[in-house]
């Protein structure tokens, strides 16, 4: 279980700079780390539906006749309508949504702390110590971690099986 200033702390220890305490001080270090943390994390769930982001929500109609996305939603990945800006348009009265949702670091699995961790020290990297070089080894170690993540993620079970309850497979057996 991590917080942000665990995360933030990690990836200053990649730079092998000190880790913050908080985010409110008044060094560099923080000032990036609060300035970056969330819109780097949101990046890194929305590029990829993980598991442990997605999210089925039931919609149901507005007064203005549409759906309105949830603001906790980064990415919609299915739906059965037209989406328009924060709104989906569909004929039906009711929707079902599955999306990838914001999601605190005290879920994130180990796989994705890594990711995170890297990508912050990459984007810390230029601001706190201007090397190039251990810039470009954070991102070759970014896209590694990157692949990794993806494939962990893709290849953890459900918790629900879907196969297992079809009834057309049910009534062959």
């Amino acid at each position: 279980m991590h917080t942000k200033i665990d995360l933030c702390s990690m990836a200053l220890l990649k730079l092998g700079e000190q880790p913050i305490q908080s985010l409110v001080e008044d060094s560099p270090a923080a000032q990036l780390s609060r300035t970056l943390f969330d819109s780097v994390v949101d990046m890194l769930l929305a590029m990829h539906p993980w598991r442990f982001a997605c999210k089925r929500f039931e919609l149901t109609k507005n007064d203005n006749g549409d759906f309105l996305i949830p603001s906790e939603c980064l990415r919609v990945l299915k739906c059965n309508g037209e989406i328009i800006g924060n709104t989906i348009i569909s004929p039906s009265n009711k929707l079902s949504v599955l999306a990838v949702v914001r999601t605190e670091p005290e879920k994130f699995p180990s796989y994705f702390v890594s990711l995170v961790t890297t990508k912050l020290a990459m984007e810390f990297c230029i601001p706190l110590i201007g090397d190039q070089t251990v810039f470009r080894m954070l991102a070759a170690l970014y896209e590694t971690e990157l692949q990794t993540a993806k494939f962990i993620d893709s290849t953890t079970p459900t918790t629900r099986n879907n196969v297992d309850n079809f009834s057309l497979i049910n009534a062959r057996f």
